[in-house]
Order: structure tokens, then sequence, then C-alpha cells
């Protein structure tokens, strides 16, 4: 039988803490959002991470089915969600690039991906700082911006309010699987 001895022994590090993290948003090339990377960063409150994911492909033989991997899928959603302070740079300047992409306006925008798209990381750390493991989101743009919270003048105004930010990426690589 186990001993909690042993379960601690086990236990690297004493555990890995959800809250130790750090998510860096590196503006796109060909838009001028005005973000302060390093405030955006500590103001992050919290993301998903993705799943991994190897798709499967179903084979016929013989009345049986065989299942087989197939490509592995790194596409799709992230979402993050940052708390807001008095100035807004965090959601302006998010909305600028949304914005840059398809102009309210207008409906005009930058075209390449280059100018729009930019790779963005979230980093799980130790509690003393060290990265334990990255992933990296390329070519990731904001495809919603939330919507700040709701005004209510019957609120008791103690909580600081937040908004999140969903991405589209092209795909994600992170740390410590290669080959």
């Amino acid at each position: 039988m186990a001993q909690i001895d042993d379960f601690k022994a086990n236990l690297i590090g004493g555990g890995y803490r959800t809250n130790q993290f750090r998510v860096t948003i590196t503006p796109p090339a060909g838009i001028a959002i005005g973000i302060d990377v390093r405030r955006t960063s500590f103001l992050c409150k919290g993301t998903t991470l993705p799943d991994i994911t190897i798709g499967t492909m179903e084979l016929k033989y013989r009345g049986r089915s065989i299942s087989i991997a197939g490509d592995r899928d790194t596409t799709g959603d992230w979402t993050t969600e940052f708390y807001m302070d008095t100035d807004m740079m965090i959601l302006n300047a998010l909305q600028r690039w949304n914005n840059g992409i398809n102009d309210f306006d207008e409906n005009t925008g930058v075209n390449s991906l280059s100018d729009y798209a930019t790779d963005l990381t979230a980093e799980m750390l130790d509690r003393d700082g060290t990265v334990l493991k990255t992933y990296i989101f390329k070519n990731a743009w904001p495809v919603t911006v939330g919507a700040p919270p709701a005004l209510d003048s019957a609120g008791e105004g103690t909580t600081i309010g937040t908004f999140t930010c969903t991405w589209k990426y092209q795909n994600y690589s992170l740390s410590g699987v290669n080959f």
C-alpha cells in the first residue's frame, strides 16, 4: 500500500501551480496597436491551453472497422482573459488590431497574413519563474475581442473588470515533445 511519503517523493517540485504562467502578446508587423507587451503579460488573468489531438481514419476490411492514426489537428481557437485598468490599454490595442484587419467604417484593412498575424506564447512557470513548458501559437490574430463587462449602476464596485479575446492560429508547437 502506498504511503503519503511515497506520494510526496514522486510529486516533483511540490506539483505545478496553475497560477504560475506568462502569456506574451506580440504586436503584428503591419498594424500599429500601441500595446505594452510586459504589462499585457502581467494583466493576463488566465487562459486555457489546447488539447493535443491526432485525428483518426477508419478503414473497412471484410466487415470490420480498423482505426489508424491520422493527421494532427493543430489549428484552432485560443482564448485569453485580461484584467482591465482605467487606461484600457489592452482592450484598445486589441480592438485596434481587430479593426486593422477589417475597418468598422471603411470595410478595408491589411491583406497579408504577415501584416496582421504574429506568434503568441503561453508559458507554464515554476514558482521561481523558470519556464517549464512553452506553447507557441503561430500566425495568430484576434478573431473576437470580447465586450467589456456590463455597465451596471446597481453593482457594488468590488470587482475589477475583465474581458476575453479569442485568437485564431494556424498551428501551435510546444516545448519538450520533439524527437
